[in-house]
């Protein structure tokens, strides 16, 4: 088996639940073709440098697979034809990263910086 991380980008107009749908029907695609999602982290609503699509914003989704390349394949071919999906990038990599990301990981330096103070402070 092969690890992969796979970044996806859904339009801006989607709702929440429409967002988890579309997360639940890809792990779904994975499992059938026995591929394991390790790891779903959702980054959130984030403003695009550039415009895709005619989108100016776009949630981001990251998922961490362990599994055969023609399930991965198989995936990216239905994001395609998504018309939801307006982006999405599969890297292949040596390990899975254990724990949250560099994104999440700033994302809470963000937010101890903008309280002045963490949750390991309180403890």
């Amino acid at each position: 088996m092969a690890f992969y991380e796979h970044i996806f980008l859904v339009r801006q107009d989607a709702a929440q639940t429409q967002v988890d749908a579309l997360i639940e029907q890809y792990k779904g695609v994975l499992s059938a073709g026995g591929a394991k999602v390790d790891k779903v982290e959702q980054w959130g609503l984030k403003s695009l440098t550039f415009r895709v699509k005619k989108n100016r914003k776009a949630y981001f989704i990251l998922m961490n697979i362990d599994g055969p390349s023609a399930a991965v394949a198989e995936m990216e071919r239905q994001m395609s034809i998504s018309e939801d999906v307006i982006r999405n990038l599969t890297i292949k990599v040596e390990a899975l990263e254990e724990g949250p990301s560099a994104q999440m990981r700033r994302r809470e330096e963000k937010r101890r910086d903008d309280d002045g103070f963490s949750m390991e402070d309180m403890n």
